[in-house]
C-alpha cells in the first residue's frame, strides 16, 4: 500500500513541479520585454500555485485508476510509459505554444489557437520556417525530458497481490487487505473532485484566482497555460455569439448617435470636481422593495428617506441579471450579453475601460471591498485589470467574521469596514463595495419581517441607514460622493423578467459633494454611470463606448436596455418590450412601437458582440 500511495504522491508532485518550472521559464523568455525581480518570480509561483495544484489533479485521475487496478491485476509498464509520453507531449505543446504566442497575443493560451489550424497558411504567414522548426524541436525536447522524468521518478505503482484460492476468498487475510486498500483509494475520489473544483465554496477554480498585481505580465505568468487552454472550451457563460440580427447598414443606422462619448455642457450635480468616491453595489436590490418604484414603505424605510437627500435617478434600469454581469456593466460601462459573462473572459476584459483605471490616472487611490470570495466568476482578475490596486475580501476578516453568513462576511461587518476605510484612506480615493447578505439563503441576524426575503432587504436597509448616519458626523462627509445602486434586479411574487419593474432599480448619489437634492427622470442604465460620473468630474470618457452622460446636453435618445437568459428587454418613452431569443419573437408588447424598440436593442447587442469578438 505504501508503494502505491508513494507512487501517486510522486506523480502528483512531479506534475505540480513541472507547472512551476514552466512559469519560471515563461518569465525568463520575456525578461527583456517585461523586467521583473526575484521577488516577482516568487510571488508568481505562490499566487499561481492554487491553480497548479488543481490542474495537476486532472492528470492524476488515470494513475489513480491504474493504482486501483494493480491491486487486483498487473498492468504492463508500457501502459504507464505511454501515458507519461502522452501527457508530456500535451504539456510541451501547451508550454511552447503559450510562450511563443504570448508575444503576439498578449494573453494566455486558449482554444482560439485551434481556429487558426483551419487556415494553416494564414497562421504560418507571420513566422518564418526557422521559427516553426525551432518550436518543433523544443516540443520534442521537452516531451522527451518530461516523459523521462515521469518514467524514472514515478515508475509504476507496484505489483498485484497474491490471492488465496480457498473456498472463502473474502475471508482470507490477503484478500481482506486488498479490499481494504481498494476502499482506501476509492475514498480519494471525492478529494480529487474537490481539489479540481478548488474547494467546497460557491466559486470554482478559475483563472482570476491567481491575479494579484497591477502588472498584467505577472498575472499572466501566474496562470497555468494548460488550465487556461482547457477552461476556454467552456461555451456557455464564456462565449459570445455573433448575434447577426441585421445587415451592417441597418446596424450602423440603428446605432447612430445612441452613445455620446463626450460630455457637452452637463448639468451640475456636484459642488466639487474631485470628490472622494464610494460606489456601493447593493446585492439584488430591486426597485420592487422601495417606495418610489414598488410602493413599499415598510421594507427599506432608510433608503426611502435618503432618496430625498441626494440625486435620485428615478428611471434607472439594471443591464443584466447576475452579479458578475452587473458589476462589469457598472464599472466598465459595457453592455451585458444574454448567456455570456465577460468577467469570465480575462483575455477580453483586459481591453475594457474602468472607472477605477480612469481615476487612478487622475491621481486617485483605488480599492475594493467584498465580504465573499473575490475569486468567484473571475472577479479578482476583472477588478485588478480595470484599475483597483487594493482588494479586501473574505480572507481579510477573522475566521469568525468569515463564517458570519453563508456567502461570507455579513453586511453590517463589511459596512463597518467600509466606514474605517473611508475615515482612514488618504484622499483622493475611490472605493468600490459589493454587499452580499440580501441573497439566498437570506441568513441575516435581524428578524423584523416574517418573509425571509423581505427581512433580508430590511436588514440591508438598516445597514445603509446606520452607515450613512455615522458618516454624516465625520469630516470626510463634506468632500464625499456615495453612489448607491444594485448589481441587478430581483424576481419576487410575479415580478419577473417579463415585468418592467423587475429591472427598474434605484440609483442614488449622496454625500457632502452633492450640490443639492435632485430627482432626475431620464431613462438610463447601469452602463451610464461611468460617463455620467466622469462627466461631473470633467474627466474624459471616450473609451467607454457604451456609456452615456445622461445629464449632458447631447443625451438625446433616452432608453434602457437589459439582457437576460435568453432575451432582451427595452424601455423608453414609448413603453416596454421583451424579446425572447429562443422563440425569436416579442413576448411582451407594452410599447406603441415595440418592433422599433426591440430592433434598437438587437443592434446594441450585435454591435457589442461584434466589438468584443474583434478583441482577440
Amino acid at each position: 500500500m505504501k508503494q502505491r500511495a508513494w507512487y501517486l504522491l510522486k506523480t502528483y508532485l512531479l506534475t505540480v513541479a513541472i507547472f512551476v518550472i514552466a512559469k519560471v521559464v515563461f518569465m525568463g523568455c520575456y525578461h527583456t520585454a517585461h523586467p521583473f525581480t526575484l521577488t516577482d518570480v516568487w510571488q508568481v509561483i505562490t499566487h499561481g500555485l492554487s491553480l497548479d495544484l488543481s490542474t495537476a489533479l486532472y492528470f492524476i485521475i488515470l494513475p489513480w485508476l491504474f493504482t486501483i487496478i494493480t491491486i487486483w491485476h498487473p498492468i504492463k509498464s508500457v501502459v504507464f510509459r505511454s501515458y507519461y509520453i502522452v501527457i508530456a507531449l500535451a504539456f510541451s505543446l501547451a508550454f511552447v505554444a503559450d510562450t511563443s504566442l504570448y508575444a503576439f497575443w498578449g494573453f494566455k493560451l486558449d482554444s482560439s489557437c485551434i481556429e487558426y489550424l483551419s487556415t494553416p497558411t494564414e497562421a504560418m504567414a507571420s513566422v518564418s520556417t526557422l521559427y516553426l522548426v525551432v518550436r518543433l524541436v523544443l516540443v520534442v525536447f521537452f516531451t522527451l525530458l518530461i516523459s523521462l522524468a515521469y518514467i524514472h521518478l514515478c515508475n509504476t505503482p507496484g505489483e498485484k497481490r497474491r490471492f488465496s484460492h480457498s473456498k472463502t476468498p473474502f475471508l482470507s487475510q490477503q484478500n481482506a487487505v486488498s479490499l481494504t486498500e481498494t476502499f482506501f483509494y476509492l475514498l480519494l475520489a471525492p478529494l480529487i473532485v474537490i481539489g479540481i473544483r478548488g474547494g467546497v465554496n460557491e466559486s470554482t477554480t478559475n483563472i482570476g484566482q491567481v491575479y494579484y498585481s497591477q502588472n498584467q505580465f505577472l498575472n499572466h505568468s501566474a496562470v497555468n497555460p494548460v488550465f487556461s487552454f482547457l477552461s476556454s472550451f467552456e461555451k456557455t457563460a464564456s462565449y459570445i455569439p455573433d448575434y447577426s440580427f441585421m445587415d451592417e447598414t441597418e446596424r450602423a443606422a440603428q446605432m447612430e448617435d445612441l452613445y455620446n462619448t463626450k460630455s457637452e455642457n452637463p448639468d451640475t450635480l456636484l459642488n466639487c470636481k474631485r470628490p472622494n468616491v464610494v460606489v456601493i453595489l447593493l446585492e439584488s436590490c430591486g426597485g420592487i422593495f422601495t417606495e418610489d418604484i414598488g410602493g413599499r414603505k415598510d421594507i427599506m424605510p432608510e433608503l426611502n428617506k435618503l432618496v430625498h437627500e441626494g440625486v435620485y435617478f428615478a428611471n434607472f434600469y439594471a443591464n443584466s441579471y447576475r452579479t458578475d454581469r452587473g458589476t462589469l456593466c457598472t464599472w466598465s460601462g459595457y453592455p451585458s450579453f444574454p448567456r455570456s459573462s465577460l468577467m469570465k473572459m480575462p483575455a477580453k476584459t483586459r481591453y475594457l475601460p474602468g472607472i477605477a483605471k480612469t481615476l487612478r490616472e487622475a491621481g486617485y487611490h483605488t480599492s475594493y471591498l467584498y465580504g465573499g470570495d473575490i475569486n468567484f466568476t473571475n472577479m479578482r482578475s476583472y477588478l485588478v485589470t480595470t484599475g483597483f490596486e487594493k482588494l479586501l475580501w473574505q480572507k481579510n476578516f477573522t475566521i469568525q467574521e468569515q463564517q458570519s453568513a453563508n456567502w461570507g462576511v455579513r453586511d453590517d461587518i463589511t459596512f463597518n469596514k467600509l466606514y474605517d476605510m473611508i475615515t482612514h484612506e488618504e484622499p483622493p480615493f475611490l472605493i468600490g463595495f459589493s454587499t452580499l447578505s440580501s441573497h439566498e439563503p437570506w441568513d441575516v441576524p435581524t428578524h423584523r419581517l416574517e418573509d425571509e426575503i423581505l427581512n433580508a432587504f430590511n436588514y440591508l436597509d438598516e445597514c445603509i441607514g446606520d452607515f450613512i448616519s455615522k458618516l454624516k458626523k465625520t469630516r470626510q462627509w463634506d468632500n464625499l460622493l456615495i453612489v448607491l445602486l444594485p448589481d441587478h434586479g430581483f424576481s419576487y411574487l410575479g415580478v419577473d423578467e417579463n415585468h418592467e419593474m423587475h429591472d427598474h432599480v434605484p440609483m442614488l448619489w449622496l454625500g457632502g459633494a452633492v450640490k443639492e437634492p435632485r430627482r432626475l427622470e431620464q431613462f438610463c442604465n447601469q452602463t451610464d454611470l461611468p460617463a455620467t460620473l466622469l462627466g461631473q468630474m470633467a474627466l474624459p470618457h471616450d473609451d467607454f463606448l457604451f456609456s452615456r452622460d445622461v445629464v449632458s446636453s447631447n443625451y438625446t435618445h433616452p432608453f434602457a436596455v437589459h439582457t437576460f437568459n435568453n432575451g432582451i428587454t427595452m424601455k423608453d418613452s414609448t413603453g416596454f418590450a421583451v424579446y425572447d431569443l429562443n422563440a425569436n419573437e416579442i413576448v411582451v408588447d407594452n410599447s406603441t412601437d415595440s418592433h422599433k424598440l426591440i430592433r434598437r436593442g438587437m443592434a446594441i447587442l450585435q454591435t457589442a458582440a461584434k466589438h468584443m469578438n474583434q478583441l482577440e
